[in-house]
């Protein structure tokens, strides 16, 4: 917290350098700065630099005198909460002691000085002003997390009609599937309802197996069900599983992975999850006809596996919370490329679990993006 790292500024004001510092070796402790000027004048462009939580100032100095001093100090708005502490060599009688309360003083100290008195003083104040900006950093750390709940509170408004409108489509297609059944009895034609109703049934349990997965993340429950495992064959699993998708909108897939046997110690399902949910965004999101990359190499002991298009990209706004729970990008064109905004940081968590990361690498609006996934090689 900034109570413990930023120093604490004392304010000593007297016209004698020896005064000075007699009073900063007294007050010495740590965590504690003096600052240390020698008239009226010094003191003020010292308060307009510094956060001061107590002056100590010297009632009899050439010119601008300790209570000239604090009535310039009680007009500033910057300094007039600083608490005051006059130091005097001469008699303080009530009449000198009710102006410098009226100016602002908390308190007078006689010199000659009694050390433990004034160390006794101005600790008070030093842990005053500390306690002051612990409250002032838990004030600030509460604004934040508020914020932070509403946001979470907004994305899952979002999610939730997302989700509603994801799930809806396919019910809905489901329904009209078993209306037509029911009233169709040409073979042919019924073959073609329920290959389309069986495509709603898959889009319909990746939607629930998604869901599950960030569910067993976020509790901690889910298990990798590590092997050693070839990363040729991981890939060409994944390729196989988006291939559907890649080739309904068209596109081009090319790959560049690398010949000889790379060895993971991973869970092969999850890390084929992994590049399928990628290649699947990147079909998702590029419109028809495009080009999708899949490349695989070694560098420093990791995997590097970048899946790369030439889609809409992703919005500068976006980049810095792609991977956020519920972020999704907005199609320009129609919310059928809108997800529910948990692909992403599943793949996130996932590769996390295997002790890799994921970045990333390059995005520009209408030009794709391209995502980079390292995971450590073994032997």
């Amino acid at each position: 917290m900034m109570s413990e790292t930023v120093p604490i500024n004392f304010l000593l004001v007297d016209d004698l350098a020896e005064n000075l510092l007699a009073l900063e070796a007294l007050l010495q402790r740590e965590g504690l700065v003096c600052l240390k000027a020698r008239s009226g004048e010094e003191a003020l462009e010292l308060l307009l630099i510094h956060d001061v939580a107590l002056a100590l100032l010297d009632v009899q100095m050439p010119g601008m005198d300790g209570f000239q001093l604090a009535e310039f100090m009680r007009g500033s708005e910057r300094a007039r909460h600083i608490p005051i502490i006059f130091v005097t060599a001469g008699t303080t009688d009530a009449q000198r002691r009710f102006r410098g309360y009226e100016t602002g003083a908390v308190d007078f100290i006689q010199k000659p000085i009694e050390a433990d008195i004034l160390r006794s003083k101005a600790n008070v104040f030093f842990d005053l002003h500390q306690q002051h900006r612990q409250i002032l950093a838990q004030r600030d750390e509460l604004a934040a997390n508020a914020d932070a709940l509403r946001t979470v509170d907004r994305n899952k408004n979002e999610f939730l009609a997302v989700l509603g409108h994801e799930l809806r489509n396919p019910v809905m297609a489901l329904g009209a599937g078993l209306h037509l059944l029911n009233r169709h009895d040409d073979p042919v034609k019924a073959l073609e309802i329920r290959r389309q109703m069986e495509r709603q049934v898959v889009h319909l349990s990746r939607i629930v197996d998604d869901l599950l997965d960030i569910s067993r993340i976020d509790q901690g429950k889910i298990e990798l069900r590590k092997e050693r495992v070839d990363l040729q064959t991981v890939l060409a699993f994944a390729v196989e599983a988006s291939q559907p998708q890649i080739e309904a909108n068209r596109h081009t897939l090319t790959t560049d992975i690398l010949a000889e046997q790379t060895w993971l110690d991973a869970d092969p399902t999850r890390v084929a999850q992994v590049v399928s949910n990628l290649l699947n965004n990147a079909a998702k999101y590029t419109p028809e006809g495009g080009q999708i990359g899949l490349v695989a190499r070694v560098a420093d002991g990791f995997a590097e596996i970048e899946v790369s298009d030439n889609g809409i990209g992703i919005p500068e706004e976006m980049r810095s919370k792609i991977f956020d729970l519920f972020a999704q990008v907005k199609s320009p064109v129609t919310r059928a490329q809108e997800g529910l905004g948990i692909g992403l940081a599943l793949v996130k968590q996932l590769v996390e679990l295997h002790g890799g990361t994921i970045s990333l690498k390059s995005s520009g609006l209408n030009v794709g993006s391209s995502f980079q996934v390292r995971l450590p090689v073994v032997g």
